[in-house]
């Protein structure tokens, strides 16, 4: 079982470090909350030496008293846990959001909760980032205002997020909401990564071995074929003519596809080209309904997070489409957000997005907004949706595996066919 390394707030203010095992990062989260403590840094220890020590801060308390399983030890060092440097990942973002909001719950002001977090930085990178964050701060600047300077680094998801608690007056309870919806997207990417990573070596696999039979072994067969005289094979012509293709215009071909690439992707990049892609993966087979379960999941864990931290249902719902990703999903829930800032309910309200939301979530979703648990009931959905949606990807992974390994071995098999066969035939000219 994973050790996860995590450094936590006690009820006192007291900073309080230790290892905990858990199945996975939001196991260890739940793991150390139940505790009565509050997560500000979550690592997983990486080998099975000892982590890095971590530089001591100067206003950094002693513990006092010893944890329940390792109280008292080294916590790795946030370097070595996300790498020395590069871009601010993820991980570092998750992790900036939730000790900003443990430091805002526990009373510390936002300007000196930002000096703490520019020295409890992950990077130099970080650092940099986390400073200008608080000049900003300090020149007047609200939170919102700050984070908005660098779009590369907080998404304008996360922004609005921040805006809307700021505005509410509870920005310690959204933040740390931001930090759990973000450890939850991980999780659910990595998972979508971790599936489509063996069919993916797959195909690589697949094109590699093909274009080297083309290239380098149909030509030393080619030397044998010019003596027989005869004519070859359907299927041995095919073979050597797409052979001969590829070795005279490859580099040709490439830059071409190099250019259609390039040109594809400026083409994406522009907003008719983005709503035809987008329009296109949701129609498409099987990709489609996948696509459209995971933003609903999206929006449903964005709008019951919002909900449960106090959030207007008008701003939640303005935030969480936001979270959708596909411009042509939040179109069509920015019509339904008319019909609800006319007063009307929204589970109706969201009946016209029948590509997201089925008959019966719509249902429930009418009937938690009549009972008062709204937020509850979005969340739940979500959850739900991702588990559906982990097993139709599983389902989905564990066919396409034995159908690419199909597709692969017969192309090498057709090929070496195209080449057994005018063996065949010069062995029935000799009889």
């Amino acid at each position: 079982m994973p050790l996860f390394i995590y450094k936590a707030l006690q009820a006192d203010g007291l900073a309080l470090e230790g290892e905990i095992e858990a199945g996975g990062r939001q196991e260890a989260m739940k793991l150390v909350s139940g505790r009565g403590l509050r997560p500000i840094r979550l690592t997983e220890r990486g080998g099975t030496g000892s982590p890095a020590k971590t530089p001591k801060s100067p206003a950094k308390p002693k513990e006092s008293g010893k944890d329940a399983g390792a109280a008292g030890k080294q916590v790795a060092g946030p370097k070595a846990a996300f790498g020395g440097s590069g871009k601010i990942t993820p991980r570092i973002l998750e992790n900036f959001t939730r000790l900003l909001s443990s430091l805002l719950a526990a009373g510390v002001p936002l300007s000196r909760a930002l000096v703490i977090m520019t020295k409890e930085a992950a990077t130099p990178l970080a650092g940099s980032k986390w400073r200008q964050i608080h000049s900003g701060v300090v020149d007047g600047l609200s939170l919102t205002a700050a984070m908005a300077r660098h779009p590369e680094t907080f998404p304008r998801v996360y922004v609005a997020m921040v805006e809307a608690g700021e505005t509410g007056g509870f920005l310690d309870v959204v933040l740390a909401q931001i930090a759990d919806f973000q450890a939850r997207e991980g999780d659910m990417k990595s998972k979508v990564v971790n599936a489509l990573l063996y069919p993916v070596i797959i195909l690589v696999l697949a094109v590699a071995v093909l274009v080297f039979l083309l290239v380098f072994f149909i030509p030393r067969f080619q030397l044998i074929f010019a003596g027989f005289g005869g004519e070859l094979p359907l299927i041995t012509r095919i073979i050597v003519g797409i052979s001969d293709a590829m070795r005279t215009y490859g580099l040709l071909g490439a830059s071409g596809i190099g250019i259609g690439l390039f040109m594809l992707r400026t083409w994406f990049d522009s907003e008719a080209g983005r709503r035809s892609w987008e329009g296109g993966i949701l129609r498409a087979p099987v990709v489609g309904p996948l696509v459209a379960q995971f933003a609903m999941s999206r929006f449903c864990r964005m709008l019951g997070t919002l909900i449960g931290a106090g959030v207007p249902l008008i701003a939640g719902l303005n935030v969480a489409r936001r979270s959708i990703g596909n411009q042509i999903l939040v179109d069509a829930v920015s019509n339904s957000i008319e019909r609800v800032k006319e007063g009307r309910p929204l589970g109706p309200s969201l009946g016209d997005c029948r590509v997201l939301f089925s008959g019966a979530t719509l249902e429930m979703i009418a009937v938690a907004e009549e009972s008062g648990r709204l937020d509850q009931e979005l969340v739940r959905i979500a959850n739900v949706t991702e588990g559906d949606l982990d097993r139709q990807l599983k389902a989905a992974v564990s066919l396409a595996e034995p159908l690419m390994l199909f597709i692969v071995a017969g192309l090498v098999g057709l090929i070496v066919i195209g080449m057994v066969l005018p063996i065949f035939s010069l062995q029935d000219q000799i009889k």
